[in-house]
C-alpha cells in the first residue's frame, strides 16, 4: 500500500497512514470522524478507500461496512447530543470546534424544520447538512428506529457512490476532488427534481380535495 500512496499529502496522506495501519476498521474510524467532526471530508476518505482496495490491500465489501457502521456510530453521538442538550445548547457547543462553521449547524436544521422525516434520508447526501442533520433529530425526539434505517440507508447510498468512484478512478485518484464535486452538484439536481414534485404534488391533492 505505501507504494501507491507514497505520494499523498494533506488529509489524503493522513487517512491513508491510519487505512495502512487499522485496514477496514481504519475506514469505520475515520467515517466515525468525519460525521461528528465535517471538516474532515468524506469526499477524500471514501474514494481514497476504494482506490485501495484495488490494490489488493482491503476488501472492497468490509470498507462498505465499516465505513456505513462509523458513520452510524457517529451520527447516534450527535443525535444522543441534540436530545440531552438540545439543539441551541448543541450548535453553541460545537460551533467551538476549529473550523466548524455554524451556519451548517443552521442549515442542517432548516434542512430538518423543512422536511421532517426524509430529510434524515436525503440529508445524508447533501454536503454541509449530511452530518449535522443529527442534532435536530436528537433535540426533536425522532423515533430512534425510524432515525436508524433512514441514517443508514441514506449513508449506504452516499457511501456506495464515493467508494465506487474510487475503484472508478483507478490509478487516476488525482482526479477525485473533480469527480465529487461532479457528484455533488448531480445529487443537488436530483434533490430539487425530487422537492419540485413533491411540492407539485401537494398542490395537485389540494386543488383535488378543494373540487
Amino acid at each position: 500500500m505505501a507504494g501507491s500512496t507514497e505520494d499523498l499529502t494533506g488529509i489524503a496522506g493522513i487517512a491513508a497512514g491510519i487505512i495502512e495501519s487499522l485496514g477496514e476498521w481504519g475506514v469505520g474510524l475515520l467515517s466515525l470522524l468525519e460525521t461528528v467532526f465535517p471538516p474532515i471530508p468524506s469526499e477524500v476518505i471514501l474514494p481514497l478507500s476504494g482506490f485501495l482496495t484495488q490494490q489488493g490491500s482491503i476488501n472492497i465489501i468490509l470498507v462498505f461496512a465499516t465505513s456505513t457502521l462509523g458513520a452510524y456510530a457517529g451520527a447516534l453521538l450527535l443525535y444522543w447530543l441534540g436530545y440531552k442538550v438540545g439543539l441551541e445548547r448543541s450548535i453553541h457547543l460545537l460551533s467551538k470546534l476549529p473550523l466548524v462553521d455554524q451556519e451548517d449547524f443552521e442549515k442542517a436544521a432548516e434542512w430538518f424544520e423543512r422536511h421532517g422525516k426524509s430529510a434524515i434520508f436525503f440529508g445524508r447526501l447533501l454536503p454541509g447538512v449530511r452530518s449535522l442533520i443529527s442534532l435536530p433529530a436528537g433535540a426533536e425526539r425522532m423515533n430512534l428506529m425510524t432515525f436508524s434505517i433512514f441514517t443508514v440507508a441514506g449513508t449506504g447510498i452516499w457511501n456506495a457512490l464515493l467508494i465506487g468512484l474510487g475503484v472508478l478512478l483507478g490509478k487516476q485518484y488525482h482526479l477525485v476532488d473533480q469527480f465529487s464535486r461532479i457528484l455533488n452538484y448531480a445529487l443537488y439536481a436530483g434533490l430539487a427534481v425530487f422537492v419540485a414534485w413533491l411540492i407539485i404534488r401537494n398542490v395537485k391533492r389540494r386543488k383535488e380535495r378543494a373540487n
